[in-house]
């Protein structure tokens, strides 16, 4: 939702600036993309790195 912190869709850690994450996401159709961090939060679901690490070994 608009004005929310983005999360991780495994531990529900609040997703900080500068910090490492995986994004799963379709590819878009369009093009012209300007505000990609507003595409990320509508579109994309965030994976933190410790998660991301956990769920591949």
């Amino acid at each position: 939702m608009f004005g929310e912190k983005p999360t991780c869709s495994i531990c529900h850690k609040e997703i900080q600036g500068n910090d490492v994450v995986f994004v799963k996401m379709r590819y878009p159709n369009y093009k012209g993309m300007t505000e990609i961090t507003a595409y990320l939060r509508n579109e994309g679901s965030f994976i933190c790195e410790d998660c991301f690490n956990k769920k591949s070994n």
